[in-house]
């Protein structure tokens, strides 16, 4: 630098200029102050993976549980873990951290709520992050962890085509209303042979849910919302749509509907 000083961060930890600290530069300093054990986990180490659409200033790190540490830079958390076997670390890239599988399932337990857990595995799904068997094969190694149960039910959800959260509150909302089960991201021809995937397809009944998220209001997206509905409308389907928004704030008549559609297409109830 043209002063000739660094900017202390830590103790013994430095960077070279006086701007603002980015998130991967805190994530390098608390590294290197918690030692060489330490390693980025839980949602730190997924968003460094790739893993979008969560904001956080935190730093999450995961140390074995005998590892010695000193004081953290402030914004850092440390976890600790009796199990941290070789297949959960990644091998390559620096500053060391777990694999997604491991990264996931350690964000969803240390989730402030039971939403953002289901949310995060959801989003892992959807960006292909991840698959069921990774996330199978990190959780029957620690059996104990937090929020166990529901992360094997979205997982076993996500698996089955539900990779939004809005999908998900939709299909425990038709769960909890003794409503049939119904197929998600099932492939749909259209009649002129375009492969269609429908958020949530009643396949016996031919009835369409579309779950509409905040990227819907998008001139271009509505419009291929448009031909993808016009196309199943013409095949002689059933088509529902609603915000995101109605399943947590207006389920009643989320289910209302859904159920009279079921019953028009002949579902017994």
């Amino acid at each position: 630098m043209s002063t000739g000083r660094w900017r202390q961060l830590h103790r013994a930890v430095f960077v070279a200029h006086h701007g603002p600290v980015g998130p991967t530069q805190l994530a390098w300093a608390a590294v290197l102050a918690a030692g060489p054990d330490a390693l980025l986990g839980g949602l730190t180490a997924a968003q460094a993976g790739g893993l979008r659409g969560f904001s956080s200033r935190v730093v999450h790190l995961l140390l074995p549980a005998a590892t010695r540490r000193g004081s953290l830079p402030q914004g850092v958390v440390a976890h600790r873990s009796t199990r941290l076997p070789v297949e959960d670390v990644l091998a390559v890239g620096q500053p060391r951290r777990t694999m997604p599988g491991r990264s996931i399932v350690d964000a969803a337990q240390w989730a402030g709520t039971d939403e953002e857990a289901r949310a995060i595995v959801a989003a892992a799904f959807q960006q292909r992050l991840v698959g069921g068997a990774d996330l199978h094969r990190v959780i029957a190694r620690a059996p104990r962890i937090r929020r166990r149960r529901l992360i094997l039910e979205t997982v076993a959800d996500a698996v089955g085509g539900a990779h939004s959260l809005a999908e998900l509150d939709f299909l425990r909302l038709v769960r909890r209303a003794g409503l049939p089960e119904p197929s998600r991201q099932s492939v749909r021809p259209d009649a002129t042979g375009r492969r269609r995937y429908p958020d949530v397809y009643f396949e016996q009944w031919r009835v369409h849910v579309e779950v509409d998220g905040a990227h819907h209001l998008d001139p271009a997206q509505a419009w291929a919302d448009m031909r993808r509905q016009n196309a199943f409308w013409v095949e002689g389907d059933r088509v529902l749509r609603f915000p995101a928004w109605a399943l947590r704030h207006q389920p009643d008549e989320v289910v209302t509907q859904v159920r009279a559609a079921l019953r028009a297409a002949g579902w017994p109830g």
